[in-house]
């Protein structure tokens, strides 16, 4: 099966469906808006391009999207972005946000239905949940990201960067190469430099085997989130001596749905805290991530942290 038969078993593009293509200009942004618009047909792509102005290669980032967009036939749209000094978070983390939120707002003028589609690879893949694994301890940072997130799609997540590569070449299609993604300044350059070399060096198909081991442990994810449904039995809170009957992993996972429904963020370290709240009686517990514990009456439940008092002066 080629690349594009195996782009198209995932059911991610299809013809007439509407999708803007995030396109950096890389290989695998190239490939995925060609594959694109083979499988969703003319008039059905669009692609959108984020120039940050961070590097002094991105005018001509921006230019070379510009020529793959003519020669393919598909409307491009550019948007300029600059970072506010007190934006939070960590420069690649606002990238995204940026990028994401001007998909979902060119997508929505595309008509209901429209998809956004990054192009992320089995590669990419790989490299995540290393990362994650390494930065973050639980079964989440083993699960990968999704093939479809709401409007957002991964169709190439089942594909190497080497198949990318190829599929370019076949093609005659020209790519950029962002000298940054393998800088070891930013902690995934290094997971990509030296942490999958030697994996690799351990065994050929070790990327492929972690890519396999997050798709069967997102499909069991599924089967654990309907018995943490059935211990909660439809309830925001659950009572103390309850959570502590259940199995260990069930209760940590118990504490987990809470802190993140509670807040709508990931809550990695609120699993950690489970006998914490177990000791607590009845008060309150800071689990991270803007989330707290609280037990009252021999109930938990969760909430957002309250801020912090205005300081007077």
């Amino acid at each position: 099966m080629d690349l594009l038969e195996r782009v198209a078993a995932t059911g991610l593009l299809a013809g007439g469906r509407a999708v803007v293509v995030l396109l950096s200009g890389g290989r695998d942004s190239v490939c995925l808006l060609d594959v694109a618009v083979a499988l969703c047909g003319d008039g059905a792509v669009r692609a959108l391009h984020v120039n940050y102005g961070l590097r002094a290669e991105a005018d001509g980032d921006e230019a070379h999207c510009a020529d793959v967009c003519a020669a393919l036939d598909v409307a491009l749209e550019v948007q300029g972005a600059v970072r506010p000094d007190d934006a939070p978070g960590n420069l690649q983390a606002w990238a995204r946000d940026v990028r994401y939120a001007a998909a979902a707002r060119l997508a929505a003028t595309a008509g209901p239905g429209a998809r956004v589609a990054a192009a992320h690879t089995a590669t990419d893949q790989a490299e995540t949940i290393l990362y994650r694994l390494a930065a973050s301890p639980g079964r989440r940072a083993l699960l990968g990201m999704p093939a479809r997130s709401g409007r957002l799609v991964r169709p190439l997540l089942g594909i190497t960067r080497e198949d990318t590569a190829a599929w370019c070449r076949a093609r005659g299609l020209v790519w950029r190469e962002d000298a940054t993604n393998d800088s070891d300044r930013y902690a995934r350059g290094r997971v990509r430099g030296a942490l999958v070399p030697a994996l690799r060096a351990v065994h050929p198909a070790a990327e492929r085997n972690v890519v396999r081991t997050a798709e069967l442990l997102r499909d069991e994810a599924e089967v654990l989130d309907v018995v943490v449904d059935t211990a909660l039995a439809g309830r925001d809170r659950i009572a103390v001596d309850h959570l502590a009957a259940l199995p260990r992993a069930l209760a940590r996972l118990v504490v987990r749905r809470l802190a993140e429904q509670a807040t709508g963020e990931l809550c990695a370290r609120a699993p950690g805290r489970l006998d914490e709240i177990l000791a607590l009686g009845d008060g309150a517990l800071d689990l991270g991530a803007g989330a707290r514990a609280v037990v009252d009456g021999g109930v938990l439940r969760c909430e957002r942290t309250p801020p912090l008092p205005a300081h007077r002066t």
